[in-house]
């Protein structure tokens, strides 16, 4: 049995470090991920990320600027609670709770959800500050190596390095 695994960069280029999951995402895309994953530029789409996930998908691996206290460029990987939330269905926010609403009042499944953040420095201007450029290689491989790890739950092949 293999898994459909859906990575999403999300964010906006326009507010500087808030375009830390495109940029990753970008990165991921020319490497390649293993048959059965899908890497995606959400950027502020939502609606489209939640058609994506209509789609039937076990694992959905969303990349975001998320700020949480800690030291700017600093990386988490954070399971978000899918418990239905307060949040509303909304076709132009790129919130996540909202695109996982948007999933289930469509009559959508949600997956299992992983987000992978970074502490973001600005969120002004074009471009990654400094400090979570250089955390943008560091997330790549923490996203490819923790695929490989989940897929391998599934007896899929290992990511191609």
């Amino acid at each position: 049995m293999s898994a459909r695994v859906v990575v999403a960069g999300i964010g906006n280029v326009f507010f500087g470090d808030d375009g830390f999951g495109v940029e990753v995402a970008r990165r991921l895309a020319m490497r390649g991920l293993p048959p059965g994953v899908k890497v995606m530029d959400s950027g502020i789409r939502g609606l489209h990320l939640a058609f994506e996930l209509l789609d039937g998908v076990d694992l959905l691996v969303a990349i975001d600027a998320t700020p949480r206290g800690g030291a700017p460029g600093s990386l988490y990987v954070i399971e978000p609670e899918l418990d239905g939330g307060a949040a509303e269905p909304d076709a132009h926010s790129m919130q996540l709770p909202a695109v996982l609403a948007t999933v289930r009042a469509l009559g959508g499944a949600l997956p299992r959800v992983r987000v992978v953040g970074c502490e973001p420095a600005a969120c002004e201007g074009i471009g990654l500050s400094d400090v979570v450029g250089a955390a943008v290689e560091p997330a790549v491989e923490l996203v490819r190596d923790w695929v490989a790890r989940e897929l391998a739950a599934y007896g899929a092949a290992e990511v191609r390095r």
